[in-house]
């Protein structure tokens, strides 16, 4: 592992590091926030998983989650949202290829040899991390926007004791039912919608549900809301009776302004997990 940066930052250190990834077969970078109470032992993880086009440093830099988490004492990891380098597979379309993993593992051609990001997130990052860092990783929790909204709640339900809670801003919510959704889970999965549906949150809370709480924020003019599917979401939490919130928050859209926003909610929410 290679430290690539390393800054005070609310007194802990926001770091940023590389390593070299079997699941993707690539180098791979993250960002790993240290709030000041891992000076003294290990702390709990919050996970962020970011959304299309995005690299490690958008929720880093813009969702101002450090000062809410070096409150709380929560450690927080901000992973890459794809394989990169020039000899992984890539799409001119923003929504597929390099910063579109979609956290899943890919079958299909030319996605498979690299595109393993379920495999990274689930078990690659999670053992580097708790051999690396100050971390209590018998306590994690797992947050993310759109595209990692799908991909935190996803991991969430198929992982049962892994996370204390899960939340999600803007998550896409029924990609097998989205325009949006089912053109990248037919280019990573291929054509048998049976292998997607474990990557589909609204399906996963319909037949499993989490078994923790869940807290959504989900922008009221959000500009992708058609593609999102949010109710679908919303229907089958109220379905399964799952223990959680839905928010529609009015005037807000898909942007980091919103979710900077409603980021200390989501620390002080998992924090309640993490720390009980």
């Amino acid at each position: 592992m290679k430290t690539i940066s390393e800054n005070r930052c609310f007194g802990g250190v926001q770091g940023v590091y590389s390593h070299a990834s079997h699941a993707c077969g690539c180098d791979m970078t993250f960002g790993l926030y240290l709030p000041p109470q891992a000076a003294q032992g290990p702390v709990p993880l919050l996970w962020y998983l970011s959304g299309l086009t995005c690299t490690h440093e958008n929720a880093m830099t813009k969702a101002a989650a450090q000062g809410h988490a070096a409150r709380a004492g929560i450690a927080v990891v901000f992973p890459d949202t794809s394989p990169r380098g020039p000899g992984v597979a890539n799409d001119e379309a923003y929504d597929l290829g390099q910063g579109a993993g979609f956290y899943v593992n890919a079958t299909q051609a030319p996605w498979a040899p690299h595109f393993r990001m379920w495999d990274y997130i689930a078990e690659e990052l999670p053992a580097l991390l708790g051999d690396r860092f100050a971390l209590d990783m018998g306590r994690q929790a797992i947050t993310g926007h759109s595209m990692g909204g799908h991909g935190a709640l996803t991991l969430a339900m198929a992982h049962p004791g892994r996370f204390r809670s899960v939340s999600a801003f803007a998550p896409i919510a029924n990609p097998s039912r989205s325009d949006w959704g089912r053109g990248q889970l037919t280019a990573y999965l291929g054509a048998d919608e049976d292998s997607w549906q474990r990557h589909d949150a609204s399906v996963a809370m319909a037949r499993d549900g989490f078994d923790g709480p869940v807290l959504i924020d989900q922008g009221a003019d959000d500009q992708f809301l058609a593609l999102l599917k949010p109710e679908t979401l919303a229907q089958a939490m109220a379905t399964r009776r799952q223990e959680g919130t839905f928010r529609m928050q009015k005037g807000y859209d898909h942007s980091y302004f919103f979710v900077s926003t409603f980021m200390g909610d989501h620390v002080d929410f998992h924090a309640g997990a993490l720390l009980a």
